[in-house]
């Protein structure tokens, strides 16, 4: 249940839009052990100035084409399977929309089970825990 905040400087079409986030979410079940049902992303376009990155920190350099992806995700995954995700992620992004992997950051932070309210104002995660 990983909820996505993708970042990117404004002016992509809509279909570049949805690409970068189809892609992001075929690469989250085929590698970060997500259902394909569970899909949660907020895309937020910045105007320039509004997004500053150092174009060269670990791993540039970056272009105006720079996308930031952060989750925040339902349960800790292992170094593994973060590991395995990056490398999806990056190769599906570079298919299409056709991102550079410089130019594709990834932040994760994990949360508890009580942390999500999906609705109704319940953290359904836990009560499905003391159901089971």
């Amino acid at each position: 249940m990983p909820f996505a905040r993708i970042s990117l400087q404004r002016g992509k079409s809509a279909a570049y839009l949805r690409t970068l986030a189809d892609q992001l979410h075929r690469a989250l079940v085929e590698a970060f052990e997500v259902p394909p049902d569970d899909r949660f992303q907020i895309i937020h376009q910045h105007e320039p100035g509004e997004l500053i990155v150092d174009r060269d920190y670990l791993g540039g350099p970056r272009s105006a084409d720079y996308v930031l992806i952060h989750l925040t995700a339902g349960r800790p995954r292992s170094a593994a399977t973060k590991q395995a995700f990056y490398r999806r992620a990056v190769a599906l992004l570079g298919e299409a929309p056709g991102l550079r992997p410089q130019d594709v950051m990834i932040v994760i932070a994990s949360t508890q089970a009580e942390d999500w309210s999906f609705a109704g104002g319940v953290a359904a995660l836990v009560a499905a825990e003391v159901q089971s």
